[in-house]
């Protein structure tokens, strides 16, 4: 069962960036009078925000610095620590150099509903990057990809929600059969949107990213939840807009991680309340992955959520647990199903059934 203080820590992200729902702008204040380590994390949060809507802004006079944000799970890092070296024995510098290159860089996170409220924070991180990578452009990032065709992928893959909500693609049109199933058709858009890319400037590549992203979060679906609760189909998934708004969160946070970790930067994860919007929408797809048959399994993210995933009525076979943070990376490929760090109870068979259909939801 989950406290007030829970439920506020949960708001607390929503709050610095001004998106709380209205039944809400009245608890958090109230908490804050009353609760000093909330108070605390809020006026971290509101800093960093602050920040990032305007760089040139110091700290007031006679006011005490905002702590420094806490570092990725599993980074080995302190708050306010010097370079980070990485389980692959990559060194990285700490989460406090990617606020400051926010600081040059970010332009201020568009006012958007919660449910487009990740991505606008996901793009603002990005941009918060690319200081660091000039000169770097080449730099292996994942897959066979360097740092231009990562931004290259997310131009291809974001296009596939601008263009249903109205959005002109801004790469030339790929010829793809019409029978080609979603994962192929999306794996020859990103090959043809890259292929054409890397006949540009990086800087170019750079600039129709964001703007698609600029268009993304002005359009009406980014504004009105009504809008947003409409379903269209998008890999291969028939999921409200919102939703898929989630999903390109999701996505663009975790090639803001990759291009981190290929630069030798700590890459903060999303703050708390979005951390736990993608886990959410993770589970769902995962439950659709699954499907009505497998064999019942109870999944719990700390955190205090839990879901019964597989058939219905039947008993559970198994118990799973969770830290949120490594769910999203197993969900986004980064994780091997194999080693990701969880407690499990029960039948192994339907554990490990899991852990591969999550894994396998790896679109990224």
């Amino acid at each position: 069962m989950t406290t007030e203080h829970d439920d506020v820590r949960n708001l607390l992200a929503a709050w610095a960036f001004g998106a709380l729902d209205p039944t809400e702008r009245h608890t958090v204040p109230q908490h804050l009078a009353e609760c000093e380590s909330c108070a605390t994390e809020a006026e971290r949060l509101h800093e960093t925000v602050r920040l990032l809507d305007n760089p040139a802004l110091a700290p007031a006079p006679g006011s005490t610095p905002a702590p420094a944000p806490t570092p990725a799970p599993g980074s080995g890092a302190a708050p306010g620590s010097g370079p980070v070296p990485d389980p692959d024995g990559v060194t990285r510098r700490p989460a406090t150099d990617i606020l400051a290159a926010a600081r040059r860089s970010r332009p201020a996170v568009p006012r958007v509903a919660v449910h487009a409220v990740p991505y606008a924070v996901a793009v603002a991180g990005l941009r918060g990057l690319l200081p660091e990578m000039v000169g770097r452009w080449s730099m292996p990032v994942v897959h066979d990809w360097d740092v231009h065709a990562t931004v290259a992928h997310l131009l291809a893959a974001d296009e596939h929600l601008a263009r249903l909500l109205g959005l002109a693609p801004r790469v030339p049109p790929s010829r793809l059969p019409a029978d080609l199933s979603w994962t192929d058709a999306w794996e020859r858009r990103t090959a043809d949107v890259i292929a054409h890319e890397h006949g540009r400037a990086p800087e170019e590549t750079v600039a129709d990213w964001a703007a698609q992203a600029d268009g993304l979060l002005a359009v009406p679906e980014a504004h009105d939840p009504e809008r947003a609760a409409r379903a269209v189909e998008l890999m291969g998934l028939r999921l409200p807009v919102a939703d898929h708004y989630l999903g390109r969160a999701f996505e663009t946070w975790m090639h803001t991680d990759d291009i981190g970790r290929a630069l030798g930067l700590v890459v903060p994860p999303p703050p708390e309340r979005h951390l736990w919007q993608l886990v959410r929408l993770a589970v769902r797809i995962l439950g659709i992955a699954l499907g009505p048959t497998a064999p019942p399994v109870l999944l719990s993210v700390t955190g205090g959520e839990e879901w019964v995933l597989g058939a219905e009525g039947e008993p559970v076979q198994a118990e799973l647990a969770l830290d949120a943070y490594d769910f999203c990376l197993l969900v986004g490929g980064r994780h091997d199903p194999g080693t990701v760090p969880a407690n499990a109870t029960g039948d192994a068979a339907a554990v490990r059934n899991v852990l591969e259909r999550a894994a396998s939801l790896a679109w990224l």
